[in-house]
């Protein structure tokens, strides 16, 4: 049976899915799964369900301005803060691994990071910073911070919103450091899958095909730890496809 507790750590809720058999037992292969733009933990439960029967414990956050946290930010002005909601998830990662290494739950050599959209955009970011996630899967993401985000200025920009030269300025300087595209490098041959609708027309498939491209060489004495996984005429949408071959990454690289 598949337990769901809904746990808190300081300002962030999380669901906690395990099987119930081993719930409450000590160091257990762990994934965090984030959640895209205006979705929230709960919509990613067959997700979770999926993983906790492989003997994962999975860990749904809500991101900031979302689920349970989204207050009165929503709709266009939540839009606007994407890059201040990827950032905020990427630092509350750390203290929720933390938190539940600490109380003996989660092996710290077996964590694992996946998301969709969003949450996919969220994982790059987090490669780049710890070097204790071992394993990871982007849904529909982009590992190209600055470029992606230069996108999305220039649509904004098309749609008649103003935004001052300095605000994009200090927008790209924030994403630097985070923007794995930058330091391919920092992944250090972890298993990583790619999953992308080629239909994309939110974050376009070209970033993921891309970063499969440029990483082949650095995967060349270990090629079963890459993956790029595409579906022709799927857009912006995880397809059920998808979910089985995440699923089947972790359990052949996590477990």
């Amino acid at each position: 049976m598949i337990s769901i507790v809904r746990e808190q750590l300081g300002d962030i809720p999380f669901l906690h899915v395990s099987e119930q058999s081993i719930m409450n037992q000590d160091n257990q292969p762990t994934v965090f799964f984030y959640h895209g733009l205006t979705s929230a933990k709960d919509q990613n439960l067959h997700i979770a369900y999926h993983l906790a029967s492989k003997g994962f414990r999975v860990i749904l956050p809500d991101a900031l301005h979302h689920g349970e946290r989204e207050a009165n930010i929503t709709g266009f002005n939540r839009t606007l803060m994407l890059w201040e909601i990827v950032m905020t998830s990427i630092s509350e990662l750390e203290g929720l691994k933390n938190h539940l290494v600490s109380r003996g739950l989660s092996d710290p050599n077996r964590i694992g990071v996946a998301g969709t959209s969003m949450g996919g955009i969220t994982t790059y970011g987090a490669l780049s910073q710890y070097q204790w996630i071992h394993t990871a899967v982007s849904l529909m993401g982009s590992a190209y911070y600055e470029h992606f985000a230069m996108l999305q200025i220039d649509q904004l920009k098309k749609q008649g919103l103003p935004i001052p030269d300095e605000e994009v300025n200090a927008t790209l300087i924030s994403l630097k450091p985070f923007d794995l595209s930058t330091q391919l490098h920092a992944l250090n041959g972890r298993p990583l899958m790619i999953w992308h609708g080629e239909k994309d027309q939110v974050v376009p498939s070209s970033y993921s095909t891309t970063l499969y491209n440029e990483l082949l060489s650095d995967y060349k004495s270990f090629p079963d730890r890459l993956a790029l996984y595409t579906e022709k005429h799927t857009e912006h949408v995880l397809s059920r496809t998808a979910f089985f071959q995440l699923t089947d990454w972790f359990s052949t690289h996590l477990k």
